[in-house]
């Protein structure tokens, strides 16, 4: 202990607000503390501070690349001694760039080294370490037993965004919604455990029975709340069949989108089977629903009938496949079982929404909208409006306070708007378009009845309403639990929970 104190002293003292005193205390830190470490310059440097959104690029004063619970233990301690910010980056694929701090000067916790996937036949949990990519998960769980847990995709970015890219630890911690979440709900709801490190540098354990109250802050708000070494998730049996779908959709006017989403809408809250999954994809060239149904393509064709006879549409497509085959559908040609390196880059602005039922004027505002606005928008853009709850979804049944996950209950929707340039730098007077996209949804509703989803994550806006659209009815709760676990904000970035002021 009195090692300890002399170390932190010294540190403390060698420490002044210059950025280059700071690198050059972290990196005696981290190399007394036996952390590997990207070298400045090195590819592996230059591969892990590369951004998915170019947009967002940020310079960390040094990336740790552990390959241990222990080596993530000494690089947060060192964090917290040196008086950094630190971020865990599991994947790469936050549209924010939080995973590199959201800002100059972090310290990145670079995970992705660590991605072992092991399944106990006995019980069907999964341990996973937390810089495993959900294509690798997803590769491991069926060869070792043909299991699963509920996954997300990375739908319509084509060859630059494989699914492959999207990495375990901020997907499931922060919901994890895909094309099983109708069925099998968010990734989220599979975490039974997980070994975390807290700002302080221990390991603690959490589960429903040990650590309660930090592990309902994880599952819902786990990047303010300490690093995922090892994730715990419940699985289940595999589908033999999933059928592939889409259907084109006659949306060319404002009526259009308005009468046809009415009916969608209907199906959706009272007869959408539980086996469906689905959304509407956008673009400026097509509007579609596109889906997977967990079970054979006669037995989809029998459950999607009602809602195309209404539509006055059919099929353009389904193809039949087993579980992997279907996983593989929508990374759209991309490789699934990827670890390290990440190369995933686009330049883009996005923005989402969770949204009840809309009343009709609110998609007559948003049809017209989309077909002034978007339509006459000369960029790559799209919107996904996800097929997220109703009667039969598995996602809106689990009890609003099970997680800190805020939207249950009579939530109906959950939509992605993206915007994006395939060369050069996004424009300054871009960002009012998706603006004023969603400000045509959210005039028409009461805060209850909308929020944004953090994966999705927007950082144009403020601290304070970001926490309030993302975590809702829960961010008390969370607020109060960042300052008992993270008072002094080690875990950081512009858009964390805010530690409540205890008395």
């Amino acid at each position: 202990m009195r090692f300890q104190l002399i170390l932190s002293a010294t540190l403390a003292a060698s420490v002044s607000a210059n950025p280059l005193s700071k690198r050059a205390a972290i990196d005696d830190c981290l190399k007394s503390a036996g952390v590997p470490v990207d070298t400045r310059g090195s590819n592996d440097w230059t591969s892990d501070v590369r951004p998915f959104n170019q947009r967002l690029p940020y310079t960390p004063v040094a990336i740790a690349v552990p390959t241990s619970i222990e080596h993530v233990q000494g690089a947060v301690s060192c964090a917290a001694k040196v008086g950094l910010k630190v971020n865990p980056k599991s994947g790469g694929h936050s549209y924010a760039s939080f995973g590199l701090g959201g800002e100059n000067g972090h310290l990145i916790v670079e995970l992705d080294r660590m991605s072992k996937v092991t399944l106990d036949s006995s019980t069907n949990i999964a341990t996973v370490q937390a810089g495993a990519r959900l294509g690798h998960v997803a590769t491991a769980l069926y060869n070792q037993g043909k299991r699963a847990f509920s996954h997300g995709t990375c739908p319509g970015c084509a060859h630059l965004c494989p699914f492959s890219s999207v990495g375990v630890g901020g997907h499931s911690l922060h919901g994890g919604f895909g094309f099983s979440s109708h069925t099998y709900g968010l990734a989220v709801d599979w975490i039974v455990g997980a070994t975390v490190v807290l700002a302080n540098g221990t390991v603690v354990e959490t589960s429903e029975t040990v650590n309660p109250q930090l592990f309902w802050a994880m599952r819902g708000a786990g990047s303010s709340f300490g690093i995922v070494v090892v994730f715990k998730f419940n699985t289940f049996a595999a589908p033999s069949q999933v059928t592939a779908f889409q259907v084109n959709l006659p949306w060319n006017s404002a009526s259009s989108i308005a009468s046809g989403w009415t009916i969608i809408q209907d199906w959706v809250q009272n007869t959408m089977p539980k086996e469906m999954n689905a959304r509407v994809f956008g673009s400026p060239s097509q509007t579609q629903i596109q889906g997977l149904y967990h079970g054979n393509s006669n037995n989809m064709r029998t459950a999607i009938q009602p809602l195309l006879s209404k539509l006055g549409a059919s099929l353009s497509n389904s193809q039949q496949y087993d579980w992997m085959g279907a996983f593989s559908y929508y990374t759209y040609g991309g490789t699934v079982d990827v670890t390290h390196p990440y190369n995933s880059v686009e330049t883009f602005y996005s923005k989402s929404l969770v949204t009840t039922a809309l009343p009709s004027n609110v998609m007559q505002n948003v049809g017209q909208y989309w077909m002034s606005r978007a339509k006459s928008t000369n960029r790559d853009w799209y919107i996904i409006i996800d097929f997220y709850g109703g009667v039969n979804s598995a996602t809106t049944k689990v009890p609003a306070n099970a997680t800190s996950y805020a939207y249950r209950g009579d939530k109906l929707w959950l939509y992605e708007f993206y915007d994006r340039v395939n060369s050069g730098s996004y424009p300054s007077n871009g960002f009012s378009f998706l603006d004023g996209w969603v400000k045509t949804f959210t005039d028409g509703l009461t805060t209850s009845q909308w929020g944004m989803y953090i994966n999705y994550a927007d950082p144009t806006m403020s601290r304070a309403d970001a926490q309030n659209v993302y975590y809702r009815q829960s961010l008390n709760k969370l607020k109060v639990l960042k300052a008992q676990y993270d008072p002094t904000e080690v875990f950081y970035y512009p858009q964390s929970i805010e530690p409540a002021t205890l008395t």
